[in-house]
């Protein structure tokens, strides 16, 4: 039986930057191509056909050799052009997305794109209405959920593990260096307010989207922000002021009176299982995940500590909880949501995470800078669903 390929062109805007360079075109797109397409069915395959695009031609020429790309161009307008590309995705620095998409919607692509979407929920929402009046299809990456260890967590949540969720503690975030003796491990824009920067904006996207579909929709933020390192060094060596919050101290309300705790920190050094850990806390057990791993604590297999600080500690926590078995092979998670992604350009199959969901992200991340700066709960108000035109 003979297999029909569709070629899919994709403009891929920004991945000249680390995020766009490592994680969306080499182990994404480029995996894809490698491994040959995305089957459909067993007639039909699709194969992502990308064009880089970027301000530097110097970067494109060598991203593109280094990677096998054979298209590549500065000219945003003309890849825009081109009917050959269908697909606009974008991984450019957050200021520069909203009109970028807008002209992408525009010119009758479809929408694939990092988050933050934008930088206010109004550009961020009328980036959904746009598309939705224009018929176009539309997604926003959210990648944490293809995490091994997030999967395991909605794996017990699902089998009912937790009995009736009580509350969740996530700790995220690591020594990001100053580069004035050790070069940073992050570019110097996440740390000036006026690019686009700030730790706010960066995670709680991820843990909107995190929270809503793991555990419970959130209701209700409080959140304090921090620049705890008032100077850094940029990619030149050269100094400069930090405007934008290296730190966020986050209190959620979510459905059903669950209580979420999120610290998310570059200035911070890491004690625990992994980079990013997420506890939950329930009636008939427990479990901490990891990145890739994930550990239980049953009710039944509960220890009974004592307080008692005149003696040294008798237990060893973490030897008290169960590993979860990995049941399957993990790919990588931005993969794996490009293969939903294309899947759902090329047929009917759903994607729940559009520009509305990207809406949300922005507005939890909106709404906490708000509460931060009033002191105050902040409420999240519905974002309202159009249907296409």
């Amino acid at each position: 039986m003979s297999t029909t390929t569709h070629h899919v062109g994709i403009i891929m805007n920004g991945v000249t930057g680390r995020m766009g360079t490592n994680q969306h075109l080499m182990r994404s797109i480029v995996a894809i191509m490698r491994q040959g397409g995305v089957r459909l069915n067993d007639r039909e395959v699709i194969m992502p056909d990308p064009i880089l695009v970027g301000r530097n031609a110097q970067r494109l020429e060598h991203l593109a050799a280094s990677s096998g790309i054979v298209r590549w161009t500065t000219d945003l307008n003309k890849a825009l052009a081109d009917t050959h590309n269908t697909i606009y995705f974008d991984a450019q620095v957050t200021n520069l997305r909203v009109p970028a998409i807008r002209a992408a919607i525009k010119a009758g692509k479809h929408i694939y794109c990092e988050k933050p979407t934008a930088l206010t929920t109004d550009e961020a929402y009328d980036l959904y209405l746009l598309a939705q009046e224009k018929g176009v299809k539309h997604g926003v990456v959210q990648d944490k959920l293809w995490l091994p260890g997030l999967l395991k967590l909605q794996l017990l949540r699902d089998s009912g593990f937790f009995g009736r969720i009580l509350s969740v503690k996530g700790d995220f975030g690591y020594w990001v260096f100053e580069g004035e003796h050790i070069p940073a491990q992050r570019p110097s824009w996440n740390y000036r307010v006026e690019d686009g920067g700030g730790i706010i904006f960066d995670m709680l996207c991820h843990w909107r989207y995190v929270l809503d579909n793991v555990i419970a929709p959130v209701r209700s933020v409080s959140c304090l922000g921090a620049t705890h390192v008032p100077t850094r060094w940029d990619e030149a060596g050269k100094p400069y002021a930090c405007t934008a919050d290296d730190a966020a101290y986050a209190t959620f309300e979510l459905a059903d009176g669950i209580v979420a705790q999120f610290n998310s920190s570059w200035t911070t050094r890491v004690r625990r299982d992994d980079l990013l850990t997420i506890q939950v806390d329930g009636t008939l057990g427990s479990a901490v995940a990891g990145l890739r791993e994930c550990w239980i604590q049953p009710a039944h297999a509960t220890p009974r500590p004592t307080w008692n600080p005149d003696i040294d500690n008798p237990f060893t926590f973490p030897d008290q909880w169960m590993t979860v078995p990995s049941q399957q092979a993990f790919d990588n998670a931005f993969k794996i949501q490009w293969e939903l992604y294309l899947r759902h350009i090329a047929g009917n199959e759903p994607f729940p995470w559009d520009l509305l969901e990207g809406a949300k992200g922005v507005q939890l991340a909106e709404k906490g800078i708000e509460s931060w700066k009033e002191r105050k709960w902040i409420p999240l108000p519905d974002l309202k669903i159009v249907q296409k035109g």
